[in-house]
């Protein structure tokens, strides 16, 4: 699945890193932006007080996806899913979500925090409603038989 945003620096680094948190090893869950912007630290720091490190995300923009088919892709930014269509993306479903910007918020630092704070509460809760049933849909495991004796084969 692929999350886009205008940057890459917030919004769906964010719901990426959510989505790889919230379902590990079931999804492959990455993340672009239309433009290219810097890693911001605010989002270190609310994503470290769940146990995401995201010291090792640098953005990326959607020019530069090297693979073309997604099964689901979400824009969190106005101009993403303008930019998703122009690129001509093979996807099952592409979903816009409208999602707050905490980087246009002014004022202190604590209010600054608490509107990225809140992105990240809103987008947690939001990515697993709807990545739950996608993920919870695939087939069982594969009964391994060849360990089991049938009667009279014990020796």
């Amino acid at each position: 699945m692929l999350f886009v945003c205008s940057m890459n620096s917030v919004r769906s680094p964010i719901a990426a890193a959510l989505a790889r948190q919230s379902f590990p090893g079931r999804i492959i869950a990455r993340s672009v932006g239309v433009n290219g912007g810097k890693a911001d630290q605010f989002v270190h720091e609310v994503m470290e007080e769940i146990g995401i490190d995201m010291s090792v995300h640098t953005p990326h923009i959607l020019d530069e996806l090297v693979a073309n088919r997604f099964d689901l892709v979400i824009t969190l930014s106005d101009d993403a899913l303008d930019a998703v269509s122009r690129k001509g993306l093979e996807a099952g479903v592409i979903e816009s979500w409208q999602v707050p910007d905490p980087s246009l918020v002014e004022g202190n630092r604590e209010l600054v925090l608490g509107a990225y704070r809140d992105l990240r509460d809103s987008l947690r809760k939001r990515v697993r409603d709807r990545l739950e049933p996608l993920v919870s849909r695939t087939l069982p495991a594969k009964v391994d038989t060849s360990f089991m004796v049938r009667n009279g084969d014990q020796q």
